[in-house]
C-alpha cells in the first residue's frame, strides 16, 4: 500500500489566527498535511508558536525572519504558503509564494486596496499558481441553508436584500485597539470584518457587485468622541493602568497567558502595543457604516453596520418574486482580549460562536413558515472545521461550491475599497472599473 505524500504548509504570520491553522494541521489532519517552517518579523512569536506546538504533542518548526522568507521556502520547500499577517502585506506573501512555485491561502481579506489587488491578478496569470482566500462564514450551516433556499427558487428572483450586522463592544472595541485602527493597516473595519458579510452575499445571490455607495464616522470610538461624551481620559494603553481598572472596554493582557506570550513578551522587538485604549488618540477607521450596493444580478443591498452594540449578530431579508427569506442571528464567543475561547467540552478553540438562529420563508399568500436549521460544532457557527476539511482535505465535491478564490476575494475586497473611495468623495463608485480581470 503506497502511503499518500503529505502537502508541506508553512505559515507567514504569527498572530491569533495562526493557531487556527497550525493546531488543525497537528491535530486534526496530520495524514494529508505538513507544516514545515513558520516566518514572521518578530522572533519572540514565532518561539511562542513553537512552544504551543511542543504542548500539543508535536516538534518545533524552523523559524524564518521576513527578511528570509525566500530561504524558507528555498530550504523546506513548502507546496502551499499560509498567510495570516497584518491585512496590507497579505499581498506581499502571496505574490512572493506564487513566484518561488507555491500555492498560497490567505486570511481574509485578500487585499486592502485595488493596486493590491491588480498585483495579485496579475500574478495568478503569471506564475500559473493560485490564491485561495478563507471566507469561514461560508461554510456555517446557516449561511449554507440560505444559498439553498435561494437556489431553490422558493422566494423566485431576489430583488432587494437588507443587512443590519452589528458587533458587540467587546468584539467591536478589540478592533480599535489594535493593528486594525490604522486604515492603511486593515482598510478599515468594512474591510477587515464587512468583508465576511459582503462575500456571502456575493455567494448567496451567485453575483458580482457593480456600484457602491457608502457614508461612515468614527462616531463612538477614539479620544475625541469620548471627550465629547464628558468621559476622562484614561491613558494610551490599559496595562498597569490604576485608572482603567474599573472600565468595562478595558482588558489586562499581563492575565493572559497567550496574549502575554505573543505580544506583551514579544514588544521589545517591534513595539507593538496590543491593548491600546479604544479611546486614546490615532484610530483612523470608522466605527459605523451604511451603503448601498448594486449587482450585475439587478439586486440591491442596503448594508448597515456599527461596532458598539450590546449584542453582537445580524439580520438579513431578502425580497423576491415569491416571497420574503429571513434569517435572524446572535452570535457570542468573543474575548474583550482577543485570545481563542474554549469550547466547554474540548480544548479546541472557537471563536464566533452562534447561541441563537431562526430563518423564516414568507412565500406570498401563503403562511410563513421556519426552516430548521442544524447548529454547528466548532468556530463561526460551525463553519471552521468544515472549512479545514475542504480545505486540508477536500475529498468530496462540494455542491454549493463554497471554495473562494482570487475572483471571489477581490469581488469582496472591491467592495470594500468602493466604500473608502465613496466616503471620500460622495459618489457612487463603480468598482469592476477600478481593476483587469
Amino acid at each position: 500500500m503506497t502511503v499518500p505524500e503529505l502537502t508541506r504548509y508553512a505559515i507567514v504570520g504569527t498572530g491569533v489566527r495562526s493557531a487556527f491553522y497550525y493546531r488543525s494541521i497537528i491535530q486534526d489532519f496530520n495524514d494529508n498535511a505538513k507544516l514545515v517552517g513558520v516566518c514572521d518579523t518578530n522572533q519572540t512569536r514565532m518561539d511562542a508558536i513553537n512552544d504551543d506546538i511542543v504542548e500539543l504533542g508535536s516538534t518545533r518548526l524552523p523559524t524564518y525572519k521576513a527578511v528570509d522568507f525566500d530561504k524558507m521556502v528555498a530550504d523546506q520547500k513548502p507546496d502551499v504558503v499560509i498567510v495570516t499577517t497584518i491585512d496590507r502585506f497579505h499581498h506581499v506573501y502571496c505574490i512572493r509564494a506564487m513566484e518561488l512555485g507555491c500555492d498560497a491561502i490567505t486570511e481574509k481579506p485578500m487585499t486592502i486596496d485595488e493596486q493590491k489587488l491588480q498585483l495579485m491578478i496579475d500574478a495568478e496569470k503569471r506564475t500559473g499558481k493560485r490564491v485561495r482566500v478563507l471566507f469561514n462564514y461560508r461554510y456555517a450551516p446557516h449561511h449554507t441553508k440560505i444559498r439553498e433556499l435561494i437556489d431553490s427558487g422558493v422566494i423566485g428572483e431576489v430583488s432587494t436584500v437588507h443587512m443590519d450586522w452589528i458587533l458587540d463592544c467587546a468584539h467591536g472595541s478589540d478592533f480599535m485597539r489594535r493593528w486594525h485602527r490604522k486604515k492603511e493597516n486593515s482598510g478599515g473595519i468594512q474591510m477587515h470584518k464587512s468583508i465576511h458579510h459582503f462575500d456571502l452575499v456575493h455567494f448567496w445571490l451567485n453575483t458580482e457587485p457593480e456600484t457602491v455607495y457608502c457614508v461612515g464616522d468614527l462616531r463612538f470610538y477614539g479620544k475625541e468622541n469620548a471627550q465629547r461624551r464628558g468621559e476622562k481620559n484614561l491613558g494610551e494603553r490599559y496595562l498597569n493602568n490604576e485608572a482603567a481598572k474599573d472600565d468595562p472596554f478595558a482588558f489586562d493582557i499581563s492575565k493572559s497567558d497567550r496574549l502575554k506570550k505573543f505580544y506583551l513578551e514579544a514588544e521589545h522587538e517591534d513595539g507593538y502595543i496590543r491593548d491600546r485604549n479604544c479611546f486614546g488618540e490615532g484610530i483612523t477607521i470608522e466605527d459605523n457604516l451604511s451603503m448601498v450596493i448594486t449587482y450585475k444580478n439587478r439586486a440591491v443591498l442596503t448594508y448597515n453596520t456599527y461596532a458598539y452594540a450590546p449584542w453582537e449578530g445580524y439580520r438579513c431579508v431578502f425580497n423576491g418574486s415569491k416571497g420574503r427569506l429571513e434569517i435572524n442571528v446572535v452570535e457570542g464567543g468573543y474575548s474583550p482580549g482577543g485570545e481563542p475561547v474554549p469550547q466547554s467540552t474540548s480544548s479546541k478553540y472557537i471563536q464566533g460562536g452562534v447561541e441563537r438562529t431562526t430563518i423564516t420563508v414568507h412565500p406570498l399568500f401563503e403562511d410563513p413558515y421556519e426552516v430548521p436549521v442544524v447548529k454547528g460544532e466548532g468556530g463561526h457557527g460551525g463553519g471552521d472545521p468544515v472549512l479545514l476539511r475542504d480545505v486540508l482535505v477536500g475529498d468530496k465535491e462540494d455542491q454549493f461550491h463554497r471554495a473562494a478564490y482570487i475572483r471571489d476575494g477581490g469581488n469582496a475586497v472591491l467592495v470594500g475599497v468602493g466604500a473608502n473611495h465613496s466616503m471620500k468623495s460622495g459618489m457612487p463608485v463603480k468598482v469592476q472599473e477600478l481593476v483587469r480581470w
